[in-house]
């Protein structure tokens, strides 16, 4: 777990207990846990989920982003994912769905896309289950996207050379599963 921030904490953000899943009490992204309470944090502080306990936004643990992505100010949760393909994800609030478009967000979201596309990682937005690739060149709707599915970086020919592409596979294609016999393990799930 990476360390926190200097002079960064949770303060009175729970944003967290509502957009992220929590597997191990069933709690689906999205919505409320019910041992949250919204202005005051966890009702089961100290025993709360392992999954929590050991949760750490990225606003908390990358000193490289600014105080735009504060999720109390930007309603809105960074995660890291490094497991297979490196993964930014961007958690959007149901209520503010949208704001990722919106300056300064998505001119961030761009630069982060440029970055990561040198070594093929991605930047995938939530707003729910439904997903959206960040591209250096253009943002790609995915849709829905299942537990059981993978987020897969591909290329594909465009007008000026190759280009970077994303598609959602189910473990059963048969591109998926050429791409993870050439390299074990998968290149990236959806979140639970």
């Amino acid at each position: 777990m990476s360390p926190v921030v200097e002079g960064r904490s949770c303060g009175s953000c729970t944003l967290c207990c509502k957009l992220m899943g929590v597997e191990e009490i069933g709690k689906p992204r999205g919505i409320w846990c019910i041992h949250c309470d919204p202005r005051k944090g966890c009702k089961i502080h100290g025993q709360h989920p392992e999954e929590c306990r050991n949760f750490l936004c990225g606003y908390l643990t990358n000193a490289g982003i600014g105080e735009i992505w504060n999720p109390n100010k930007c309603r809105m949760v960074l995660t890291y994912a490094e497991k297979g393909v490196p993964r930014l994800s961007v958690h959007v609030d149901p209520a503010r769905a949208g704001i990722w478009r919106q300056p300064p967000y998505h001119a961030e979201l761009k630069r982060f896309a440029r970055a990561a596309a040198q070594s093929r990682a991605q930047v995938i937005v939530w707003e729910g289950r439904k997903a959206i690739a960040v591209l250096p060149d253009r943002d790609k709707e995915l849709g829905e996207v299942k537990a059981e599915q993978f987020i897969v970086t591909t290329e594909v020919m465009g007008r000026d050379g190759t280009m970077l592409d994303v598609v959602v596979l189910d473990g059963n294609d048969p591109r998926f599963l050429a791409i993870k016999a050439r390299s074990a393990p998968p290149k990236s799930s959806a979140p639970r």
